[in-house]
């Protein structure tokens, strides 16, 4: 079964255009993996502290054989390898930060993990990116297609486009 996935890519330490094509890289060496499209890259606001550098942020969408916690220990397994430590503290820099935002149609809601993404819908810098190259996606929890929503954001983080895409 071929599940479609789509991933929230960020970096703020680094070489952080680097680390978001890294991301990608990886994952297309997984032999049970494939990007499919990717969306612009924006350099984006910090949020929480922000006492730290701006952001690099994409969506990508994805093809895998992979089951649901497969894919998740993929990612922060490639998060791992580009030198991202594990902590407890919330918006942190980071060298990789990938996030499920979703998967199929699936509603999982566990500890440390909730697919769909549960604040991707607030975030300027996720929706920008998944309407530019999935906005016919029905959210599985409303049943309404992206580009059928009014998203309105408390905050826009998103300060500019860096490139077109990371494919």
């Amino acid at each position: 079964m071929v599940n479609n996935i789509f991933l929230g890519l960020g970096s703020n330490i680094g070489d952080k255009l680097g680390f978001l094509k890294f991301a990608v890289e990886k994952i297309n060496d997984n032999s049970l993996c494939n990007v499919l499209k990717s969306s612009a890259v924006y350099e984006t606001r910090p949020m929480g502290d922000d006492n730290q550098e701006n952001y690099y942020n994409a969506v990508i969408e994805i093809e895998t054989a992979l089951g649901f916690f497969d894919l998740y220990h993929l990612i922060k397994s490639i998060e791992r390898k580009a030198g991202r430590m594990e902590t407890t503290l919330k918006w942190t820099p980071r060298e990789l930060d990938i996030d499920i935002i979703f998967y199929n149609q699936l509603i999982f809601n566990g500890d440390n993990l909730i697919v769909p993404h549960k604040d991707y819908s607030e975030r300027d810098f996720v929706v920008i990116p998944l309407l530019e190259i999935c906005g016919d996606f029905k959210n599985p929890v409303t049943k309404k297609k992206l580009n059928e929503v009014n998203f309105e954001f408390k905050e826009k983080f998103i300060i500019n486009k860096i490139c077109n895409s990371l494919l």
